[in-house]
Formats: C-alpha cells, sequence, structure tokens
C-alpha cells in the first residue's frame, strides 16, 4: 500500500459502462496531470488464485480536483496458475467506510472514496484483513499445486501397476514416459524387401482405438530404412511367414511426440516382445510351418528375445485349440489383438521385433501359382529336427531323444528298440471306412506292433511321444501329418489320398519327408477306384458340399476323375474330393508300400553322407606352354581344400571352368584329380580365365577360387 498526496479521490465505472450524475453518458471524467498508477496502489492485494473469479481492473488515472478514477472491466474469471491483482473490496458492495467514505451516484454502481487531507489512510482492520486474505489464497494456492502433484504421482502409479500387469519386470514410468516424449520412437530394419524384412523398435506405440500402430517423431527419432511413401508399395513389412499376403501387411500411422498431450497416458511393455500374425491357428500344419518353426528361428536370430521375451499376436483370431503350444516359446503369456484393450487406449511397447523370419518355410500354399515347395528353399532337415528336440524338451518327452541319439540313429540302436507303426486315425471328416482292416494288414505285412492315435482323443505331447519312437507313420492327407518332424531318423512317412486327388500336386508332407537331413522315407497311395470312396455333397461348402454351385457345375465335378491344379484357397472340386471318405483297397495299398520301402536307405547308410560343404582350393596356379604356332597346352594345379584334412569324405571331385579372354562361353571340366594339362581348344597367344572349385558326394559344391589369368 502507498501514501497518496493530499486530495480526494473518486473511483468510478469505466466511463463506457457508467457516467457521474450531470454528465452525458459516454464523456469520459477530466484527466489530470497525476499520471498513471499501478492497482496495487490502492486497497488490493496480489494473490495466485485458481479457479476463483474477480473483477479485472484496469488503471487509476488522475482527474482534476485532485480525483483518481480506477476503471475497472467485466469480471474474469482467473483459471491460470499465475497470480492475479484483485480489490480487497468489492465496488458492488453496500456503502461502507474503508478509508473513506461510500457512497451512490443517481443510483450507478459508482462509488466515491473521498480521503483527507492527511492522505489516503486504511484501517488497521482492512489491512489485517487484506494480509488474511493474501495468507489463505497463497495457502489455497499451494494446497492446488500439491494437490496437482498427488494427483499426477498417483496417475503416474495407477499407469505404472497396469504396465507391471502385464510383466513382472520392473518399470520406472515416469523415465519411460520422458524418454518417449524426449525422443520418440526408433526403428532399425534388416533386409531389402517387405517380405525378408524384419525391424526392432524402441518405443512403438499402438493405439487400440484406431486399431493401429504409431511412430511418434522427436529430433531424436531414427527410422531405417527411411522409405518414405515406399512404405506403403506395398507394406514396411509381412507380420507373418507367408510372404507377400495382402491380409499380413504391418505399417503404423506417424505423429509428433507434441501428440502426447492430447492423447491418453500410455501404457508401457517392459518385456522385449515379438510382433507377429498367426496364419490360420486352427489347423496344426499351418501353426508349425507358418507360426512356430518361424517363431523359433526368429527368436535365435535375437539375443533379447530370449525365453523372457513376449509373444505378441496382432492378427485378430482367439486362442485355437492348438494355443498351448505357442506357450511353449516363452516363459510369459502371449498376448492376443483384442486383450491389449484391456490395458488401455495407448500401449508403448519399450522394445519390440516386428515380423517373422521366412528362412525356414518349405511350402507355399498357391495364392500366385498352384501349390508347391519353395522355389529356394534355405532350410534343411537338421534345423527341423533342432526345433522338434527342443519343443520335446519343452513338453517334458525325453523318449525320442534316448532312441534317436546325438547324428541319428544306428542299427544297434534300431534292434535294441520296440519297432511300431502309428496309424492317424480322423474321426470328423476324411476317414479310413475300415480302418481295422488296414491296422490289420500293417501288422501281419510287417510283423510290428501298430499303435492308433486321433488329435480328438489324445494329448498333443501324448501323441509325440507315441511318434516320436515309431518306425512308420500312416495318416490320410491332413494337417495333423506335421507331426511327422518328431519322427526319429529313418523312420517312413506313408501318406493317403482320396480319389481324383494327385498326391504330385500336393506335397507339404513329402517336402518335408525329403528335405536334406531330415531322414525320412516318404510313400504315397492313391485311391483310384472311385466306388471305393464316399462324397459328401450336401455338406458346408467349407467341408466339401457342393449342394450350393449351379447344376452344371456340380455335374462337370461328379464327373472329374482329377482334381486340376488350381489356386488356393476355396476351389469347390478340390474342397469336394479331400473331404472324400475312403474305403482303401488292401492288396493295392500293401503293394505300393512294399515297392517303397525297398528303396529305404538304412538309417547308417543315409548317416555316412556328409552335409559339410568343402572350402576353397588353395594355391592354384596355372602354366602354359607354345608347341606350334597352332598348338599350345595349359596346365592347372591346386591343392586340396583346408577343411578336407579334418573331413571322412565319400567323393572328392573337382570342377574347372576355362573360357578365353573377350568370349561369352565357357568349358567346363570335372576331374578327380588335383592338376591337369590341357590341349583341345588351347590356342596360343591367347588369355584364358580358370576358375577351379571342389565338390563333395556329386552335390555338395564348394566356392571358387579366386580366377586365375592365363596367358599362353
Amino acid at each position: 500500500m502507498v501514501s497518496l498526496p493530499v486530495r480526494s479521490w473518486t473511483i468510478s465505472p469505466s466511463p463506457e459502462t457508467a457516467a457521474p450524475r450531470g454528465a452525458a453518458r459516454g464523456a469520459a471524467p477530466r484527466r489530470a496531470t497525476a499520471g498513471v498508477l499501478p492497482v496495487s496502489a490502492l486497497l488490493c492485494c496480489c494473490v495466485p488464485l485458481h479457479g476463483l473469479c474477480c473483477p479485472a481492473l484496469g488503471t487509476v488515472r488522475g482527474a482534476a480536483g485532485g480525483e483518481l478514477t480506477l476503471a475497472p472491466t467485466q469480471p474474469v474469471c482467473c483459471f491460470t496458475k499465475e497470480p492475479r491483482c484483485c480489490l480487497a473490496a468489492d465496488v458492488s458492495s453496500p456503502p461502507s467506510e474503508v478509508g473513506g467514505q461510500w457512497e451512490w451516484r443517481g443510483g450507478s454502481a459508482a462509488a466515491v472514496m473521498r480521503t483527507t487531507a492527511a492522505g489516503c489512510r486504511m484501517s488497521v482492520g482492512a489491512l489485517l484483513n487484506g494480509l488474511l486474505v493474501s495468507v489463505v489464497a497463497a495457502l489455497l494456492w499451494k494446497y492446488s499445486k500439491l494437490s496437482e502433484h498427488a494427483a499426477l504421482l498417483e496417475e503416474e502409479l495407477h499407469m505404472t501397476r497396469q504396465s507391471q500387469e502385464l510383466s513382472q519386470a520392473h518399470i520406472d514410468y515416469h523415465v519411460a514416459l520422458q524418454a518417449l516424449q524426449e525422443h520418440g520412437t526408433r526403428m532399425v530394419c534388416t533386409g531389402k524387401m517387405h517380405t525378408d524384412r524384419i525391424c526392432r523398435f524402441d518405443y512403438l506405440c499402438y493405439c487400440s482405438e484406431a486399431e493401429e500402430f504409431v511412430f511418434f517423431h522427436s529430433n531424436s527419432s531414427v527410422m531405417l530404412p527411411n522409405l518414405g511413401s515406399r512404405r506403403f508399395q506395398p507394406a514396411l513389412l509381412d507380420l507373418s511367414s507367408v510372404e507377400d499376403h495382402n491380409t499380413q501387411y504391418f505399417n503404423f500411422l506417424e505423429l509428433p511426440v507434441a501428440a502426447l498431450k492430447f492423447m491418453p497416458k500410455p501404457v508401457f511393455v517392459p518385456d522385449v516382445t515379438l510382433i507377429l500374425n498367426r496364419f490360420n491357428p486352427d489347423n496344426l500344419m499351418h501353426v508349425f510351418h507358418d507360426d512356430l518353426i518361424p517363431a523359433f528361428y526368429t527368436m535365435k536370430q535375437y539375443s533379447d528375445l530370449d525365453d523372457e521375451a513376449r509373444l505378441v499376436f496382432m492378427e485378430g483370431w482367439a486362442e485355437g485349440p492348438h494355443f498351448d503350444l505357442y506357450r511353449l516359446l516363452s516363459s510369459k503369456q502371449p498376448l492376443l489383438k483384442e486383450q491389449l484393450r484391456n490395458f488401455g487406449k495407448l500401449m508403448c511397447f519399450t522394445k519390440s521385433y516386428v515380423g517373422l523370419s521366412k528362412m525356414t518355410t518349405w511350402y507355399q500354399y498357391g495364392f500366385v501359382q498352384p501349390q508347391g515347395p519353395k522355389a529356394n528353399m534355405l532350410v534343411s532337415g537338421n534345423e527341423i529336427r533342432q526345433f522338434a528336440r527342443a519343443l520335446m524338451e519343452k513338453m517334458n518327452i525325453t523318449r525320442g531323444e534316448e532312441m534317436e541319439k546325438e547324428g541319428g540313429n544306428t542299427e544297434d540302436n534300431k534292434e535294441k528298440r520296440d519297432e511300431y507303426i502309428v496309424v492317424f486315425s480322423r474321426s470328423a471328416t476324411r476317414l479310413i471306412v475300415n480302418e481295422a482292416e488296414l491296422i490289420m494288414a500293417l501288422a501281419q505285412e510287417f510283423q510290428m506292433r501298430v499303435v492308433t492315435v486321433s488329435l480328438e482323443e489324445q494329448s498333443f505331447p501324448g501323441i509325440v511321444q507315441v511318434i516320436s519312437g515309431a518306425s512308420m507313420l500312416v495318416s490320410m492327407h491332413g494337417a495333423q501329418l506335421i507331426t511327422s518332424l518328431f519322427l526319429p531318423r529313418g523312420a517312413a512317412v506313408v501318406e493317403l489320398f482320396p480319389f481324383a486327388v494327385n498326391p504330385e500336386q500336393y506335397t507339404p508332407y513329402k517336402t518335408l519327408a525329403t528335405l536334406p537331413g531330415m531322414d525320412l522315407h516318404y510313400v504315397s497311395w492313391r485311391n483310384t477306384k472311385e466306388e471305393n470312396t464316399i462324397t459328401h455333397p450336401d455338406r458346408p461348402w467349407e467341408q466339401g458340399g457342393i449342394a450350393h454351385l449351379e447344376k452344371e457345375e456340380r455335374e462337370r465335378i461328379l464327373a472329374s476323375k482329377d482334381v486340376p491344379r488350381h489356386l488356393c484357397c476355396r476351389n469347390p472340386e478340390w474342397l469336394y474330393r479331400i473331404y472324400q471318405d475312403t474305403l482303401v483297397d488292401i492288396p493295392s495299398f500293401v503293394e505300393v508300400l512294399k515297392e517303397g520301402m525297398k528303396t529305404k536307405p538304412s538309417a547308417k547308410k543315409s548317416k555316412s553322407a556328409s552335409t559339410v560343404h568343402p572350402g576353397r582350393v588353395r594355391e592354384a596356379q596355372c602354366q602354359t606352354l607354345v608347341q606350334t604356332p597352332n598348338e599350345a597346352k595349359l596346365t592347372v594345379s591346386w591343392q586340396i581344400p583346408w577343411n578336407l584334412k579334418y573331413l571322412k569324405v565319400r567323393e572328392v571331385k573337382y570342377e574347372v571352368w576355362i573360357q578365353e579372354q573377350g568370349e561369352n562361353t565357357y568349358m567346363p571340366y570335372i576331374l578327380p584329380q588335383q592338376n591337369y594339362t590341357f590341349s583341345e581348344n588351347i590356342k596360343p597367344f591367347t588369355t584364358y580365365l580358370v576358375w577351379v572349385r571342389c565338390i563333395f558326394n556329386k552335390n555338395l559344391l564348394g566356392p571358387f577360387a579366386d580366377v586365375l589369368m592365363c596367358r599362353t
């Protein structure tokens, strides 16, 4: 508070809102030379307010006769945390004496405070009142700040608890939120194309309302590769191991980190996660080929995707009948897309890998061309068997390990173990009508015990335990044959096909059995007698029914004797024939089986074949000799590959390519020795390029040594 000069003073509304008595409306008060004073020069208090209302004051101006005029504007609500200056006494209060006299002018809202010659003095009560208001307001402000901070801490604690509901891993919510706000999302990918790309993300988020992943940009964000709009041609990557399927594409939306201020508080997933799509979790073949084996080796590819990593399935399917198999890949419960809604509207994965390796797949399902083995398979039976061994350990199955020693069965092991045949029994579709007769024929022909298993009636670990020690697995074509990957080395896979279905056109299990290193023997049998088939034309279309088709189409299918090659997946003729039940012709079945087993290699013989490739030949060199103007000789020599001296290889040969410089063709030679002199087609005074490499067992090729330049 300040003292004012000896004068009288007036507090009145601004000229726009009220005019003094005797003055024309809109006329402004007379101005003096006193200048402008701050509002705090009057009976005011500077208090921090939060959500309270107060008059917003103007300025104090000098007026003629020694009066000052205070012009308040309309009252405003102070919803800010900044201090506001308000009158301690409301100008709209009844007349009272507050360091002067209040009086009304013609019923207007103006109030006049007259001061004495001693100056403007305030009573002690008014001063204390002002101080009290200031203290109370300051306490209220402090309380509001503390309440706000407590609410923020409570919210962070709640979000931390939500994050830890997902995982036992500790997470500092404040640190995680600050990292997201400061650094945004970071992405680094491997692979050149969307079909072979896997990406690692830090702080990739998922909005359950939009059902979209979100990449938050900051000045510290990383996006490699930075593809721009090419990211949508057609996608950043495939979420499943099925290549280039338009239902499996992955992409994300982009937002600046500033947008986090307007979004729900994120829930953080502290686990390292593998985000993928299951392709068809209801079908056992797809579960293994498309999901489990690719996920297993993707996790092997990155060291932090260990047993503590969490799998997140984004395809939108329910758990399905084989969900327990997915649980074997990690000690933590997998998350489904639908479950993400339960943890909040915005989830952020602190560290995640998105996509699956396709290196272990061996079959394509006919989306672009008729189904068949992949053109460039990158997997061998050794990798499949390692996966099978790991899964059996997770299921606490040891019998297969005992029977299948490292490197495969030996003849001695084969003699010691109880040999038996397993027949897969189906109870719903694609039945073997005379299954009991088939079992008797197998037992009689091979003098072995025959065991039946059924996915509908037995647990999957129980079935695997039986199959892991079998000598032969017999089944109608179907997803259950994927269990052949648990068979011991040297066992046989016998696949039966219904009428009109060509075994050479549907080969996922043949391809698996014949992978190098699987060491399984494959035999197929096909029903060639139409009278031995039972069709079901009135079933639903997905089980082979054709009643919904036009009459001409039905008649064409019924008259067909061989399903033509076709694309996936709803070809009615294929479905009609594959869901037939079959009366197996026992004599023809036994004959085919006996003939097929004649070519079955023994376990010992298959074990002796090496799968190790040779290294480069060493110290390759050439010498030339010109005998006549028309005759010349070229001698090439080399040393064996370094790794050959540590290997037992049945057959070693060498391949030599000779090309005349400037020509587009070359002359290839397969040689048993480490040096050779060439004279045929060798011309004098000519430069030749020579390549040499080693070959093990006819088909295991080594790399070429550095090219030799030889001048005759």
